[in-house]
């Protein structure tokens, strides 16, 4: 055999040994390229929105009383009450008997005209209005429990990462912008 072919396949031999171990070395001292994802808790917080709730309501007032002493009433109760009292007995009598008559019918009138006026209602419909809340639950992101090296740790996350987390350098890759944070 030719010498320069035996170097050249001892020189090849040990380049490919070489690579290999090399390579071999580098796949054993590289860092792993994940963490493994413990446990993923939602985080949330609760929210307060405020609405007006609006409904009709049925309102019950008194009438306004145009004549708010009973003056007619009481006016009409002492006539009718006089002209009673004037048909009751005869001289001095009848006179007594007219006065009391419309004293007793003016009374008698001014009651009646104000159980009248009481009961006299106007009722209306008014839109009353009240400030409600609603409550929702809004996630504000993810607790992540993770191993890494044998080591767990856990970090705060906007998204669920799933069964792992990504490693680039050593770093937890947290978002798809490539944002890194060192473990512990």
């Amino acid at each position: 055999m030719d010498k320069s072919l035996a170097a050249g396949l001892v020189i090849g031999s040990v380049l490919a040994v070489g690579a290999t171990a090399f390579a071999g070395l580098q796949m054993m001292h590289k860092s792993p390229q994940y963490a493994q994802v413990l446990k993923v808790t939602p985080l949330t917080r609760t929210v307060h929105t405020p609405r007006q709730e609006c409904h009709d309501e049925t309102v019950t007032q008194k009438a306004p009383v145009k004549d708010e002493h009973q003056v007619i009433g009481t006016v009409a109760g002492a006539v009718l009450g006089g002209v009673i009292g004037h048909q009751i007995g005869g001289g001095t009598g009848r006179d007594i008997a007219t006065v009391a008559g419309a004293a007793g019918g003016g009374y008698a009138g001014n009651r009646i005209q104000k159980n009248l006026q009481d009961r006299d209602t106007t009722t209306t419909t008014e839109q009353k209005c009240a400030t409600v809340y609603d409550t929702s639950e809004r996630r504000t992101g993810y607790e992540v429990r993770y191993r890494l090296n044998g080591q767990e740790a856990s970090v705060k996350m906007d998204h669920d990462p799933g069964e792992r987390i990504p490693v680039r350098d050593g770093q937890l890759v947290l978002e798809n912008t490539g944002a890194t944070q060192k473990p512990g």
